[in-house]
């Protein structure tokens, strides 16, 4: 299995299956080595959190968790539909294009 993602940090994507199915958000953080990708307001988990000093009060904190990468997909706002990255070459320099409308990434 690849250690390579075809998202970067900060692309849209669309959740194409679970729980969050159909929720759109911006990549937060990825994961290549797990396959993973942190989306935001999608896959949000509860953590207990005991007093410290950073966090006197403790409580029940709202987060992201990771999601696999096999359940999102590129969002092209353009054509207001999901679709695939392809690697292309232009001018001797390999850039992302949207599959579907040939925009670049």
């Amino acid at each position: 299995m690849s250690d390579r993602l075809k998202f970067k940090k900060g692309d849209l994507v669309m959740v194409i299956s679970g729980e969050d199915k159909g929720k759109k958000g911006h990549i937060l953080k990825t994961f290549p080595k797990k396959h993973r990708v942190i989306v935001e307001k999608v896959n949000l988990i509860k953590k207990h959190s005991k007093p410290s000093q950073r966090n006197p009060q403790g409580g029940i904190i709202t987060k992201e968790a990771p999601i696999h990468a096999s359940n999102v997909m590129l969002f092209n706002e353009k054509l207001n539909a999901v679709s695939k990255p392809v690697m292309q070459v232009r001018e001797g320099v390999r850039i992302r294009v949207c599959k579907k409308s040939g925009d670049e990434l």
